[in-house]
């Protein structure tokens, strides 16, 4: 079967890539060129007419790609046209005419890709993640897992397991005798060596999935503080609603933004305040919830508020950033709770400081969580099974080694799985279409 789809982005552009791979390219080629194949990755300047009726479609360019050395490790071809959804439309309707040509599903190309050798499946999800980028964060972060790091350090423990695996099946098939002398203190060892790399692996506090899906901040504070109007101003535009009216956000508002290269999701929260009113109690909850599993938290008051509950209290340490706004309203009389914790001075009315409670945010962030250089997991089923293999070597090395050890082997087995899993190495067909599914339709 050969697929195809547009594979630069859709809608009206100067230029558009629909990109072809599979068996029968060079007779899709053939039929809408009318002309034998060009060059290997040489640009050439090419007719695309419509098949049976030879009308002109368009004149662009075409690129020939013979298989194995190409993207997907088939026959590829790349026509380069102009980007107008008719001139798409027609040549996507004269490939379909072409036998055993289909439209592509999400995702294929790289599918294709990594069944073929091409990539490992770490590879593929960066590839995945560089597309969906919106950060220069995120873009450094794909690229970096792209350029093998992560693969090598996971594919280098693999070896080292199976390696382990290998003594523990000679200590069963073989006689004690014929097996150097320390070979089961020596295993125990190594697997313990294992396991505390991996469980360095694991204590990353989650940077590569923060870093892929949006730090997580909440703005908190007491009612009618300026949480709303704070969000608005980050977001740069109307998120939440703003009134003087107390008690006007009852649920969480989210906004998923760019803050100096930074992703993150922003939170609105319901203003924490003691209540009698069973819907605001529920939002105020859900506040205190939300504040509880973000990374950073902006605690927003005013000057002469006294409303510094003890549920603010609870919030007010080393991912709090306290922020005393509407100093256009002076702060003369700044409550003496707030001034031991050295509050940020802000008027997110007069625009006043907020350039530095920007670049707090954005140090907070990193000198928390952008230390590390080894940035290894991106994704939840890296860590899924990071844990399960840990989970193994642990049972293994529990193993009694005169009754269990024949046993042992079945964790060994299971551990080098979980981390084959992670770049490919096993059998992998049951996730395949949830990580591809993610993918654009041309790639």
């Amino acid at each position: 079967m050969t697929i195809f789809a547009l594979s630069s982005g859709p809608g009206i552009s100067g230029v558009a890539i629909i990109r072809i791979s599979g068996s029968d390219t060079k007779e899709v080629i053939n039929k809408l060129t009318s002309s034998s194949l060009p060059e290997p990755r040489l640009a050439t300047i090419k007719k695309f007419n419509k098949i049976n009726t030879n009308e002109l479609i368009d004149e662009g360019i075409l690129l020939w790609f013979p298989g194995p050395q190409s993207y997907t490790g088939e026959d590829m071809a790349e026509f380069h046209v102009h980007g107008s959804r008719a001139v798409v439309e027609a040549i996507h309707g004269s490939i379909s005419k072409v036998k055993n040509c289909r439209l592509a599903e999400p995702g294929e190309f790289t599918k294709i890709a990594f069944q073929n050798g091409k990539i490992n499946l770490l590879k593929a999800e960066s590839i995945s993640d560089l597309i969906s980028s919106e950060t220069e964060i995120q873009r450094q972060q794909a690229i970096k897992i792209m350029s093998g790091k992560s693969s090598d350090k996971f594919n280098l423990l693999r070896e080292k397991i199976l390696k382990i695996l290998s003594n523990v099946e000679a200590k069963i098939d073989f006689p004690e005798d014929d097996l150097p002398k320390d070979v089961i203190k020596n295993i125990k060892i190594d697997s313990k060596n294992i396991r505390e790399e991996i469980e360095k692996i694991l204590n990353d506090q989650k940077v590569g999935e923060r870093i892929r899906e949006g730090f997580k901040i909440a703005i908190v504070g007491p009612a009618n503080v300026g949480k709303s109007s704070l969000l608005n101003y980050l977001s740069k535009r109307d998120v939440a609603i703003v009134s003087e009216i107390a008690g006007t956000t009852r649920d969480v508002i989210e906004a998923h933004l760019n803050i100096d290269g930074y992703p993150v999701v922003v939170s609105d929260t319901a203003g924490i305040r003691d209540s009698k009113n069973e819907i605001e109690e529920k939002g105020i909850k859900l506040a205190l919830k939300r504040a509880e599993d973000a990374d950073l938290n902006i605690i927003i008051l005013e000057p002469k508020s006294v409303d510094f509950t003890n549920f603010l209290n609870d919030l007010v340490d080393e991912k709090g950033i306290i922020v005393v706004n509407k100093s256009d309203l002076g702060i003369e009389k700044l409550d003496e709770k707030i001034k031991k914790y050295d509050p940020i001075i802000i008027s997110i009315k007069e625009e006043k400081n907020l350039d530095k409670l920007i670049y707090l945010i954005k140090e907070k962030l990193k000198n928390k969580f952008i230390a590390s250089e080894d940035t290894l997991i991106t994704r939840e089923r890296h860590r899924e099974n990071l844990e399960q293999c840990l989970f193994h070597l642990k049972k293994f090395e529990e193993k009694n080694e005169q009754k269990d050890f024949d046993k042992a082997a079945e964790d060994i087995r299971l551990a080098t799985r979980h981390l084959g899993v992670i770049v490919g190495k096993v059998d992998v067909e049951e996730i395949l279409g949830s990580i591809f599914s993610d993918f654009c339709i041309g790639k």
